[in-house]
């Protein structure tokens, strides 16, 4: 199986992209290939486009379907295994935002939490706790967002994002008008 040239630049640059979203390098490969094939893989035609090792792939397999990204699927009168993406690329945008969500900014909140019921024993840690209160909140608040965002469907959200800056300039407005009223 071999890649044209615009379908390799894609699955190399998403690698890239893969190990600032929380995937190493190969695994965003992975993902990448499976996203843009219409039909199903298998690990040995994953192999032999991105020139790795079967091994590589199905650790990488494993590691995407721990962030339920991928399902693994079967042909009848054939023993393989055939992997492809999971949903929409809205539903895998949210798999993704929930999952890291899961791993990253849940442990921090419960520490977070841990932290803010003990009492300060001193002027600096009261001063530490007032800036966890504030990290906290931010979380917790953006926490909230993504989980009214995740129950939304892919049109409202897509909708959502077109309006963009144009909510915040309305945001202002009202802002400025109500600070003119109470002046």
């Amino acid at each position: 199986m071999t890649m044209s040239p615009k379908i390799e630049s894609f699955v190399m640059h998403f690698g890239e992209m893969g190990s600032r979203w929380g995937f190493n390098r190969t695994v965003g490969q992975i993902y990448a290939l499976l996203v843009i094939h219409e039909e199903p893989l298998t690990a040995n035609d994953i192999a032999t486009a991105l020139s790795i090792s079967r091994g590589n792939v199905s650790m990488g397999l494993k590691e995407l379907q721990s962030w339920r990204l991928v399902h693994v699927s079967h042909q009848p009168g054939d023993r393989k295994d055939y992997y492809s993406t999971a949903g929409q690329i809205w539903d895998m945008a949210k798999t993704v935002f929930e999952e890291r969500r899961k791993r990253e900014i849940d442990p921090t909140l419960s520490l977070l939490r841990d932290q803010l019921l003990d009492t300060a024993a001193n002027q600096e840690e009261k001063y530490a706790q007032e800036r966890m209160r504030e990290i906290h909140d931010l979380l917790e608040g953006l926490t909230q967002w993504s989980t009214e965002l995740h129950s939304m469907s892919p049109e409202t959200l897509h909708k959502l994002m077109k309006l963009g800056s144009g909510f915040s300039k309305v945001v202002d407005m009202k802002d400025r008008l109500l600070n003119s009223k109470n002046s």
